[in-house]
């Protein structure tokens, strides 16, 4: 693995071996994390850190409430989610990358139905963190993103330690779920899901770097004389 690989979490682990993480480890890298970037020091963040029996239940809650047709209902919204142009062929684009180093096929309804419900399983992961922030926060400019920064930070704190990581919405979807099994109170806003633990290398969708855009396209540099 190169150096970042690791440092910048190039690739979402979306296989786990099922070893236990030890709550030491996950306490270490929520400390590293949480020097993220922070505006003002308002540090809007809280973790659920979510593992055993109770992830189960989540598991089981969100799959059965999915497969009902029960409506999503995630907790953090600033507007639609519909990709659309560039966006949603860079969102096709890599989902394309995952069906292929799968195996699934574009017609293998049930194998893509599976693939999905993955993610309302936390990817099978032993770890789950659950990041919320204080609801009297709520309508902040900067508490999104300080949430994204300490995830961020969580996800390479992680990589450092030998672990792999990948943030996700699908694992909150079922918000009353989530908040029911982790004990999360209602002066928090569930924000994001965390699949967290030790990479199992024979998956062959962790071999998966998604493509980014180039230096050259995203950036303008200005005042620099060329």
């Amino acid at each position: 693995m190169q150096f970042d690989d690791v440092i910048l979490g190039r690739r979402s682990i979306r296989g786990f071996t099922p070893e236990p993480v030890p709550r030491e480890l996950i306490e270490e890298i929520l400390a590293l994390a949480m020097r993220a970037p922070s505006s003002m020091n308002t540090q809007p963040w809280n973790f659920y850190v979510i593992t055993g029996e109770p992830l189960d239940r989540i598991r089981a809650g969100n799959t059965e409430r999915n497969l009902a047709g029960v409506p999503h209902s995630r907790e953090f919204r600033t507007g639609a989610e519909k990709f659309t142009g560039v966006h949603r062929d860079r969102q096709v684009g890599v989902a394309k990358q995952l069906f292929t180093a799968m195996g699934i096929a574009r017609e293998d309804m049930e194998m893509r139905q599976d693939w999905v419900l993955r993610g309302f399983r936390q990817f099978d992961a032993p770890v789950c963190v659950i990041v919320t922030y204080d609801r009297i926060l709520d309508g902040s400019d900067d508490t999104p993103f300080d949430c994204g920064a300490v995830s961020t930070a969580l996800v390479n704190a992680a990589w450092s330690r030998g672990l792999g990581a990948v943030i996700n919405s699908q694992g909150i979807m079922q918000s009353p779920v989530v908040r029911e099994h982790a004990g999360i109170p209602d002066d928090q806003v569930i924000m994001k899901s965390i699949a967290l633990g030790w990479p199992d290398e024979t998956f062959p969708a962790n071999a998966v770097i998604s493509e980014r855009k180039t230096v050259e396209e995203a950036t303008t540099f200005v005042g620099f004389g060329d």
